[in-house]
């Protein structure tokens, strides 16, 4: 790859999507809507919000948007302990969600993407990878 080319793709921003990427993105995050109110919802609220002292947010947080495998192991295996989302500490349980690998990317991909946040596409072979 030439130094150049190289360089572009560091500039965020520069690089976008292919259009068939950025379309099965917006039917991921479709889906994913779906899934995040019959399972999210209740306890990090309509707007992503969480519930302070309970709940993390998952709207612009910094925990959730660091670290793509990290957000798939909470939602397959659960996630239980101390956390700190945009620096406020958490001390709880979450249980891991009975989801297969579409499910997880698409919520993943509806979470990642709303209330501020911008993530990258999760896809099916990430999920499985880690899974595994």
């Amino acid at each position: 790859m030439q130094p150049l080319l190289v360089l572009l793709l560091l500039i965020p921003g520069y690089w976008q999507p292919i259009p068939q990427q950025a379309a099965a993105l917006d039917e991921s995050i479709k889906r994913g809507n779906k899934i995040y109110q019959n399972n999210c919802q209740a306890c990090h609220m309509v707007t992503g919000q969480g519930i302070p002292g309970a709940f993390p947010p998952l709207a612009k947080s910094d925990y959730l948007m660091a670290d793509s495998i990290r957000a798939i192991t909470t939602i397959t295996a659960g996630l239980s302990g101390e956390i700190t989302v945009n620096g406020v500490t958490y001390f709880g349980e979450m249980a891991a969600i009975n989801l297969d690998d579409q499910q997880v990317a698409d919520v993943l991909n509806y979470i990642r993407n709303s209330w501020g946040n911008k993530g990258p596409f999760i896809n099916v072979e990430l999920v499985k990878q880690a899974r595994d």
